[in-house]
């Protein structure tokens, strides 16, 4: 699509606040009408606009993206995120360990088990562990737990934590990220230990090194929204 205004910009409205192209209230893919829990949000959305150049590239607004997702769809139909965070809790990356080498094991064991020891404090569940590409059963109580976590979530924290656990496939990472455990640099770094293990014993591969830095783009762009939505008006 072609770039059809000059201006963007973001204004208080109520307790939140709107975009404006040239004025006309900004709407998002499905036409509703793009009213943000905070002006910090709506202004960083308003940039992403004013940055686009001849033609419009949806891929260059990830604050965009997000907060119309969650406007268009997980406002309206919760369970388009809750089920796939439930899902991603069954197969948790964290959960599986590699065998070998086993330096990859000790990395693992090392940077993930004080993550699952933090889930296990913060939720009142522990996810097993196993080594191998055996499938492990997670505890009973887990979906259920998992659902009440998504269900006090509003809409726009549920959109980033279905981002984090899908990008990352750890349900475990991603409420580290919306928690703030860590940061997006870190939770990048866990959600590819084994990559980067190979990386560093192989040499790097451009294919892989792409795909990671769009996954860091990724997570931190998700990390700057929840930021967002905590700056108050």
């Amino acid at each position: 699509m072609k770039r059809f205004y000059k201006t963007a910009t973001a204004e208080p409205d109520g307790d939140g606040a709107v975009i404006r192209l040239d004025g006309r209230l900004l709407k998002t893919p499905a036409k509703a009408e793009m009213r943000l829990p905070t002006l910090a949000l709506a202004e960083a959305i308003a940039v992403e606009w004013a940055a686009q150049q001849d033609e419009i590239r949806p891929s260059t607004m990830p604050l965009m993206q997000l907060a119309a997702t969650a406007i268009d769809r997980v406002s309206l139909d919760p369970r388009y995120a809750t089920d796939d965070v439930v899902r991603y809790g069954g197969t948790d990356l964290l959960s599986y360990r590699a065998t070998e080498p086993a330096a990859l094991a000790e990395r693992q064991a090392a940077e993930w088990q004080p993550l699952l020891d933090w889930f296990r404090d913060r939720y009142d569940v522990q996810l097993n562990v196993t080594s191998g590409i055996m499938a492990v059963a997670q505890p009973a109580e887990l979906p259920a737990r998992l659902e009440r976590i998504c269900a006090g979530l509003d809409p726009y924290r549920l959109t980033a934590l279905h981002w984090a656990t899908t990008n990352t496939g750890s349900v475990v990472l991603g409420l580290a990220l919306l928690d703030g455990r860590l940061d997006a640099e870190v939770g990048h770094r866990m959600a590819l230990i084994d990559e980067l293990h190979q990386a560093e014993r192989w040499g790097e591969d451009a294919e892989a090194a792409a795909r990671r830095t769009g996954l860091l783009a990724d997570l931190q762009a998700i990390r700057r929204f929840l930021g967002l939505l905590r700056t108050s008006n």
